[in-house]
């Protein structure tokens, strides 16, 4: 089964050079692009283009034009850094109010980004109930006699369980909040 939807393919410099010269040549802009086997439209537009601006290199679109500058850039790392409480929406703002071109928080969040800045929040651990707090009490009351020999054939450890990074780039730490008393077989 034939499929009659148009194939896009961009034209290469040494192709659309061949045609402009022969369209300098004084041929018709139908009899090139039947010798080339493209469409009258692609010869018409890329010999308009050649009058114009004087260059028939295809120009390449990187998408949305920016709407601050470098220096713009440079600005909202600096407010990050200097006050690292700051929220996205005030930098905005502030750099708004500076530059006088509306910034949105997320153009500002982007921006941070680039910088390597990102955005943290700090995870708190589960308080200690009054049952946690009455074990550590008894606990220390039961071994307050201890000496050093005692204390040497002992480790200590929270369980804690530590994570320093994750796929959100926040430092996270997670605690158990209990304490144990392991003793050593050396």
């Amino acid at each position: 089964m034939a499929n009659n939807q148009s194939v896009r393919r961009h034209l290469d410099a040494f192709t659309r050079g061949r045609i402009i010269g022969k369209l300098e040549e004084g041929r018709s802009v139908t009899s090139v692009a039947a010798e080339f086997g493209i469409a009258h439209s692609i010869v018409s537009r890329l010999w308009r283009q050649f009058q114009t601006t004087g260059t028939a290199i295809r120009g390449f679109s990187r998408g949305r034009p920016r709407g601050i500058t470098p220096a713009d850039d440079r600005y909202i790392v600096l407010q990050a850094r200097r006050n690292r409480w700051q929220t996205a929406g005030e930098i905005a703002r502030h750099t708004t109010q500076a530059t006088g071109r509306p910034i949105s928080r997320f153009t500002v969040a982007r921006r941070l980004h680039d910088g390597g800045l990102f955005a943290r929040r700090p995870v708190r651990c589960v308080p200690l109930t009054p049952a946690h707090r009455r074990r550590r009490s008894l606990w220390c009351r039961e071994h307050r006699n201890w000496r050093d020999n005692k204390w040497g054939r002992v480790l200590f450890t929270d369980e804690s369980r530590f994570s320093l990074s994750s796929d959100s780039h926040r430092i996270l730490f997670f605690e158990s909040g209990e304490a144990a008393i392991i003793p050593r077989t050396s």
